[in-house]
């Protein structure tokens, strides 16, 4: 059995002042993941326009949105961010949440922070009403990809992401929301 205390981090609710922190640390997992050829211009705008202070302020601060917080010794290491009632064509269920955002940052990753934030934002939005929970994982991003169906993700199919004037190929994913296992991850290659 893998002892889940394996990195001893806490899980919270983000309040209004982590929003500088997370802006930073959102914007370096961002880069990090897509920016993958380089910086460019659609990537810089988003970057900055996704993750400036003022930003994820009032993400906090919407009542239909959920932002979890891992800290490692009073350190931001991951956050999640959850839409509640964010339904999608491709997903037929008025009461589903959007796994907008499960950031991580890479030195914390397959050390079981993601699988937990993930565990606590599906319990946080089940609390919110949701029956079910959706995300959409950019193709290029394999380790999401392996990630999701391991925690009862299923694929759906193909989804379109809009990033600036550009469109990028997605995949979705979606799980019905029950009462969350508190089982230990598998820390292969996860989040």
């Amino acid at each position: 059995m893998i002892d889940c205390k394996a990195l001893d981090f806490t899980l919270r609710r983000a309040t209004h002042s982590d929003a500088l922190t997370l802006a930073v640390l959102g914007m370096q997992v961002f880069l990090d993941t897509y920016a993958t050829e380089g910086v460019r211009e659609a990537i810089a705008r988003e970057a900055l326009e996704s993750f400036a202070p003022e930003t994820l302020a009032s993400i906090i601060q919407n009542p239909r949105e959920l932002v979890l917080v891992a800290e490692v010794n009073r350190h931001v290491v991951g956050f999640a961010q959850v839409s509640l009632n964010n339904d999608h064509p491709m997903v037929d269920d008025r009461h589903a949440a959007e796994l907008k955002r499960l950031y991580v940052q890479e030195r914390f990753t397959g050390r079981g922070v993601g699988w937990r934030l993930l565990r606590h934002a599906e319990e946080e939005a089940l609390a919110g009403g949701a029956s079910a929970m959706w995300a959409t994982v950019w193709v290029g991003n394999p380790r999401a990809l392996q990630f999701y169906p391991r925690q009862g993700y299923t694929y759906v199919g193909p989804a379109v992401h809009r990033l600036q004037a550009e469109t990028h190929q997605n995949d979705l994913f979606c799980k019905p929301m029950t009462t969350p296992t508190r089982d230990c991850p598998p820390f292969d290659n996860a989040l």
